[in-house]
C-alpha cells in the first residue's frame, strides 16, 4: 500500500522513479595545532582553496545562464568576503590549520546571521555550501554533491545549494525532493527554469530508503511512496493530457471567452532572453537588473556596460512590452558599495528603493543607461522601483525617472503590505502596480521566503495574500492602470485564473511556465476565474482556498 507525504509543490510535472540521495555533508575537521612557521603556508592554502571555490562558482554560473547565474556569482563574492578571510586568517595565526580556520570562522559567521531574525536562513544554506567546498577542497575529499548514476532518478536532499541545482542534467534527474526550502527558494525557482517537477517542505524525506520508487507531483505537492500500477498509470495519464494540453496551446495569453491576459517571462539577464522567445512570452514582466551589479562588489558597473546589456534583452521583444526592475539590492543582496554591513535586521531595513535613494548617482546611472539602451528600438520600456512603501516613495522615483530623461512607464512593486493598502494613493504617482507576491507574502506574515519551518506562510494560496492582490487591482481598475504579478505565484496555472479573477491584467513567470499557464486560461472564461477567486478569498487557509478553487473551475 502507498504512502503519501505532504509537501509544497514548487515546480509543475510529475515524475516517477528511484530515489537517490545527495552526498553526505563534509566532516568536521580536525583540531590540528601548526606551528607558527607554517601559519605563511596554511594562509596560502586557505586563500588558493577560496580562490578555487569562488571560480568554480562563477565557471557554473557562466555555463548555467539567467537567475542561476546571479545566485552563484553571489555566492562566490560569498566566499570571498574581506571580514570572514579576515577571520580565518586570524585563526590561522593563532594556531589553526588551514581547514580548521575555515570551518571556525564560517561557524561564527553562522552564528551571526542565524541569530540576526529568520530571514537569513536561506542565506545560512548558501553559506554552509561554500564552507563545504572549501573545506572538502582543502582536506583533498570529493566535494558533496549530485549523485553519480548512469540510470534516471528522483534527487532527495535536505536541501538543494544553488551550485548543484543550477547544473542539474533534466535527462537523469527525473525530479527532486527537499526535506527543506519553500516556493521561492533559490533551488525551487532553479528547478522552475529546468522545468524539473519538484516538492520542498517534505517532513521525512530524508528518511526514504536508496532506490524506492516514488512519485513525484510538483503540482499537488503529493510524494506518493510505492506507488502501485494503477496510481502510477493514472499519474502518467494526468501527465500526458496536461502536455497535451500545453502543447495545443498557442498565441497571446487569454481566457477561453477572449479576456486577455499577457503573459510575460521574469528574466535574470540576457541569457534568459532565448527561453522566454520560445515559450512564447509576450514581453518581459521583470527584468532583473542585479547581474551586473553582482559581478563586482566593490563599485556598480559603468553606463556603458549597462546600456550594452539592457539593449540585448530590449531588442529582442520588438513591439512587446519588458518591464525593468532598478537595482534591488540589501538584505540577501548586500552589495559592498550601496548596503550597510551593521543593520540588525535588513529585511526591514535600507534595502531597494531606500538604497537607491540614499545613493541617488547610483539609480541616475541606471536610469540614464535604460534611455540609452531604449533608443531607436519599438519596445514599450516601463520601469519600476522595488519594495515601494508609500506615495512619497513612488513620487521619488517618478522624480528620478523623469529627471534621467527617461521615456517610459514608471511604475512601483507592492511587496509591502502598506503599498497594497493604499495602492490607490501610489498611483497618483506612477502609472502601472506589480505584484512581487515572494515579498509580499514574507511581510505580511513575517515568514522568511526561505524557510522551511514556515513554508505554509509562503503559500500565496493564503487567503491575506489574496485580499491585498485584490485591494491593489481593484485601486488600479479604478485609477484607469495597470496591475501585473511577477511573483513567482504566477507560474501557478491554477492560481494564475485565480489571479486573473481578481482583476490582475497581465502575469509575468519563469520561461517554463507561461505554456502550462496559457494553457490553463484557455479552457475558462473570466467569470469562472472571477467565481474561483472569490471562492478562494472566502476561504480560511491556503489548503482550503487551493481546493476551494479547483473546485469551481473543475465545475464541481
Amino acid at each position: 500500500m502507498d504512502t503519501k507525504l505532504q509537501g509544497v509543490g514548487v515546480s509543475h510535472g510529475v515524475a516517477i522513479g528511484e530515489v537517490r540521495h545527495m552526498g553526505t555533508a563534509v566532516l568536521e575537521p580536525p583540531t590540528r595545532r601548526i606551528a607558527a612557521e607554517e601559519a605563511p603556508r596554511e594562509r596560502q592554502r586557505a586563500q588558493r582553496a577560496v580562490d578555487a571555490v569562488a571560480a568554480d562558482l562563477m565557471a557554473r554560473g557562466h555555463l548555467a545562464g539567467g537567475e542561476a547565474q546571479a545566485v552563484l556569482e553571489a555566492q562566490a563574492l560569498m566566499a570571498q568576503d574581506p571580514e570572514l578571510m579576515a577571520d580565518v586568517e586570524r585563526r590561522i595565526t593563532v594556531g589553526s590549520s588551514a581547514e580548521r580556520a575555515v570551518y571556525d570562522a564560517f561557524a561564527a559567521y553562522r552564528a551571526v546571521l542565524a541569530g540576526a531574525g529568520e530571514y537569513f536562513a536561506g542565506r545560512v544554506a548558501d553559506l554552509d555550501d561554500v564552507r563545504n567546498r572549501i573545506v572538502a577542497r582543502l582536506l583533498g575529499v570529493p566535494v558533496p554533491g549530485v549523485p553519480d548514476s548512469d540510470r534516471p532518478y528522483v534527487l532527495i536532499a535536505r536541501d538543494l545549494a544553488p551550485a548543484d541545482t543550477a547544473l542539474l542534467d533534466p535527462s537523469l534527474v527525473l525530479g527532486f525532493v527537499t526535506e527543506e526550502g519553500g516556493p521561492t527558494s533559490h533551488s525551487a525557482i532553479l528547478a522552475r527554469a529546468l522545468g524539473v517537477p519538484a516538492v520542498a517542505a517534505v517532513p521525512g524525506a530524508g528518511d526514504l530508503a536508496e532506490g524506492l520508487f516514488v512519485a513525484v507531483d510538483g503540482s499537488a505537492g503529493e510524494v506518493v511512496v510505492n506507488p502501485d500500477e494503477a496510481e502510477r498509470a493514472a499519474l502518467s495519464r494526468a501527465a500526458a493530457e496536461r502536455k497535451a494540453a500545453v502543447e495545443g496551446a498557442r498565441g497571446p495569453g487569454a481566457t477561453s471567452d477572449g479576456h486577455k491576459v499577457p503573459l510575460l517571462a521574469n528574466v535574470g539577464g540576457p541569457g534568459d532572453v532565448q527561453a522566454a522567445v520560445e515559450a512564447g512570452a509576450e514581453g518581459v514582466g521583470l527584468f532583473r537588473t542585479e547581474f551586473l551589479f553582482l559581478d563586482d562588489g566593490a563599485r556598480p558597473p559603468s553606463e556603458d556596460r549597462q546600456a550594452e546589456a539592457y539593449r540585448q534583452v530590449l531588442a529582442a521583444f520588438p513591439e512587446g512590452r519588458v518591464v525593468v526592475r532598478v537595482l534591488d539590492a540589501g538584505a540577501d543582496k548586500p552589495l559592498g558599495f550601496l548596503t550597510p554591513a551593521d543593520e540588525p535586521n535588513p529585511a526591514l531595513g535600507v534595502r531597494g528603493l531606500r538604497t537607491l535613494l540614499d545613493h541617488p548617482d547610483v539609480l541616475h546611472t541606471q536610469l540614464t543607461a535604460l534611455a540609452r539602451a531604449a533608443e531607436g528600438l519599438p519596445v514599450y520600456l516601463e520601469v519600476m522601483a522595488p519594495m515601494v512603501a508609500d506615495r512619497a516613495d513612488a513620487r521619488a522615483f517618478a522624480d528620478a525617472c523623469r529627471e534621467a530623461g527617461l521615456r517610459a512607464k514608471f511604475g512601483a512593486m507592492v511587496e509591502i503590505p502598506a503599498a497594497a493598502l493604499r495602492a490607490r494613493s501610489v498611483l497618483q504617482e506612477v502609472e502601472f502596480l506589480s505584484l512581487g507576491t515572494n515579498d509580499l507574502a514574507q511581510y505580511t506574515f513575517a515568514a522568511d521566503r526561505q524557510l522551511g519551518a514556515v513554508a505554509r506562510h509562503q503559500d500565496p494560496w493564503q487567503p491575506a495574500l489574496l485580499d491585498l492582490v485584490a485591494f491593489s487591482a481593484e485601486a488600479a481598475k479604478a485609477e484607469g492602470k495597470g496591475c501585473g504579478v511577477c511573483g513567482e505565484a504566477a507560474s501557478d496555472p491554477l492560481l494564475a485564473c485565480v489571479l486573473t479573477g481578481l482583476g490582475v491584467t497581465s502575469l509575468s513567470m519563469g520561461a517554463s511556465a507561461i505554456p502550462y499557464v496559457r494553457a490553463t486560461l484557455a479552457k475558462h472564461t473570466l467569470a469562472q476565474c472571477e467565481r474561483a477567486a472569490a471562492a478562494a478569498r472566502a476561504a480560511e487557509s491556503g489548503q482550503d482556498a487551493r481546493r476551494a478553487a479547483q473546485a469551481v473551475l473543475s465545475g464541481e
